[in-house]
């Protein structure tokens, strides 16, 4: 699992070393040592460190003596938007799914107080494993493994959309009906607030996006951000995806919004390179990977849900994709955050607008 480099304050011992009106520190190493003695979790000083991709929640790696090294989730800095972010939320869907058939990391130990390290924040396990983003492992880099690789994302994502969300203690999660409707409604709404300038596009797509809403067929749990880069394979053959990770966005709606947005997602041999698909991960272009028609195939092999409406899940994808990026990029243009990848991101929103766009109007061909 690749690792970022701290800030200089985002590490503190005490609450106290931070100085008046400077920024709120990530971790508070005391306090939290103290927290993960109450819980059995280790003993003695904290060596953190930031790890992951994500431009968003923020994931720690925590070692100690006496325990197995151990993930930390918590929220960004502030300005966070309102029902963002709510890692309490995506605590107690790992722990429905911890008895369920899909693949998840075991939760540990939960802090709903915000004076331990600023924030509310859970801990869990760390899953030994690799995340395929720029590359695929070397065991793993032939044909075969390749194919694999894309049959165990479909295979994972559809042991999630397979799970009884009532009978593992979700109901109230999220409400079955709707799920489209109140995406359009949430996203507008988180557009109002994330946007720093006037994009037209944003308001087109969202209007195409109400005028052409699907029938959604039964509610399933929604990962809301199922990608190569949220899951955790096993770097030895066969491939075997090991984990699914980044459950900040799931909730209760429909399925096929999952599967859309992969298939936003992943690229494949034939593409263009440029426009939409130099912000997506070119790996899957390798001799093996499937194409995304048999990305489709196999989910409806296994699922015996029928994917349509492909153009307006892929549209919605990325609609969802340029409100959320805008509200990172707020949070950059504020001081929140120090990642490079967020600063640099102003133009490549509004591009992403316009390739919702393209999608939503036929002027892009983003079918199997």
């Amino acid at each position: 699992m690749s690792s970022q480099l701290a800030a200089p304050d985002d590490i503190v011992a005490r609450h106290e070393d931070v100085a008046p009106g400077a920024r709120a520190p990530l971790i508070v190493t005391e306090p939290l040592a103290a927290f993960l003695d109450r819980a059995g979790l280790g003993e003695g000083e904290i060596q953190a460190r930031p790890i992951g991709e994500g431009h968003s929640n923020v994931t720690y790696l925590i070692e100690r003596e006496g325990s197995p090294p151990l993930v930390l989730r918590r929220p960004p800095r502030p300005p966070i938007p309102p029902s963002a972010h709510d890692v309490l939320r995506e605590a107690r869907l790992l722990q429905a799914l911890s008895g369920a058939v899909a693949r998840v990391p075991r939760v540990l130990a939960v802090c709903a107080e915000e004076d331990v390290i600023g924030a509310p924040f859970y801990v869990m396990e760390l899953i030994p494993g690799c995340v395929i983003v720029a590359s695929v492992p070397r065991a793993l880099d032939l044909p075969a493994q390749r194919r694999r690789i894309g049959e165990e994302m479909i295979d994972a994502l559809a042991e999630i959309h397979g799970v009884d969300w009532r009978a593992v203690g979700l109901e109230g999660f999220g409400k079955p009906s709707g799920y489209l409707e109140r995406q359009l409604k949430r996203f507008s709404s988180l557009w109002e607030i994330n946007r720093t300038r006037e994009i037209p596009a944003v308001e087109l797509v969202g209007r195409w996006l109400a005028e052409h809403l699907p029938s959604s067929p039964p509610a399933t749990i929604v990962h809301g951000d199922y990608r190569l880069g949220n899951v955790i394979f096993d770097p030895d053959p066969p491939a075997r995806l090991r984990a699914v990770l980044d459950w900040e966005m799931a909730t209760i709606g429909d399925p096929l919004a999952d599967l859309g947005y992969l298939c936003m997602m992943w690229s494949q041999r034939g593409d263009p390179e440029g426009g939409l698909r130099k912000h997506l991960a070119m790996v899957t272009r390798a001799e093996g990977f499937p194409t995304r028609a048999e990305l489709i195939a196999r989910y409806e092999q296994k699922t015996g849900r029928s994917m349509h409406d492909l153009r307006w899940y892929v549209t919605l994808a990325l609609w969802k994709s340029v409100v959320f990026m805008e509200g990172n990029y707020k949070r950059a243009l504020a001081g929140a955050t120090d990642d490079p990848y967020l600063k640099a991101f102003g133009e490549g929103v509004v591009e992403l607008a316009e390739q919702a766009r393209a999608v939503a109007f036929g002027e892009v061909d983003f079918g199997g």
